[in-house]
């Protein structure tokens, strides 16, 4: 009996040495081998190996899957061409170096395929983390009178509008030059109901818009500010304004035919 106590009594002790050697030698392994471990431990094919391989096998096995783990990790992973085309059309909207043409086919582009509404959070953070940009608000104006026709709910389309032209306002004390903004804004501003009088306003901010714009190398773009005065002076009663606004035009901008079409139906031949 005695012996068979002591038998078990060493038995025991032996066994908690192994186990006990065990553990510290656990806690002694590298830790960058312990998340692969971990990781492949959940893989089934991975515990049939750990109940039927040597341990020298498994321990190859487990180094082999460490490293083509580590390679994936390293690879750059394929990205969705989606996501690709919305951050193109962001970085188009607010880049300094591109032209009108591209920022309008970016508002387009972000229309079509439904992501105003995301290129709006998008746009609002980045305006948040670089208030001083003006590039921001007046990319978000434009976003947000594009959302404008995306609902039938009035008050939406009044809420998003008022928007935008906060917006636009930013931008313009950042930046008094921001073309986009000023003339975005201004034309906006003819759609507002005429019982808030905006019409001399928009006269004052495309004149002011045509001042800069005759410091400046023209561009195709400039020839709008002239038809859209030219059709808010003839909207507020002042038809040789208008007139004489659509000449002057037509003289810096001869490839543009809408000066010649607004002149022939109000009357006077381009001379």
């Amino acid at each position: 009996m005695k012996r068979s106590i002591i038998f078990l009594t060493t038995l025991t002790a032996i066994t908690g040495l192994v186990i006990c050697g065990t553990i510290q030698k656990t806690r002694e392994r590298p830790p960058a081998t312990m998340p692969a471990a971990a990781e492949y431990a959940s893989d089934p094919s991975v515990k049939v190996a750990f109940k039927t391989k040597s341990p020298q096998t498994v321990s190859r096995k487990s180094r082999s899957a460490t490293a083509v783990f580590d390679q994936s990790s390293r690879d750059p992973q394929p990205q969705d061409p989606k996501e690709v085309a919305f951050k193109e059309a962001i970085d188009a909207l607010v880049s300094p170096h591109s032209t009108y043409e591209e920022r309008q086919l970016a508002l387009k582009q972000l229309k079509e395929s439904g992501r105003l509404a995301d290129a709006a959070k998008e746009l609002e953070q980045r305006k948040a983390n670089d208030p001083n940009e003006a590039l921001y608000p007046s990319a978000l104006g434009q976003i947000y009178l594009k959302l404008c026709g995306t609902t039938t709910d009035v008050r939406q389309q009044a809420i998003w509008a008022m928007t935008a032209d906060t917006d636009f306002e930013t931008a313009l004390n950042l930046d008094p030059s921001n073309w986009d903004a000023r003339f975005t804004r201004a034309v906006a501003m003819t759609f507002w109901p005429e019982g808030l009088n905006k019409g001399d306003e928009v006269i004052q901010q495309l004149n002011t818009l045509i001042d800069q714009q005759e410091q400046q190398t023209p561009q195709p773009q400039f020839a709008q500010t002239y038809l859209w005065l030219g059709k808010q002076y003839q909207k507020s009663g002042q038809a040789d304004a208008a007139q004489q606004v659509w000449q002057q035009g037509a003289a810096l901008y001869p490839d543009n035919p809408s000066f010649q079409s607004l002149l022939t139906s109000s009357g006077l031949e381009q001379q």
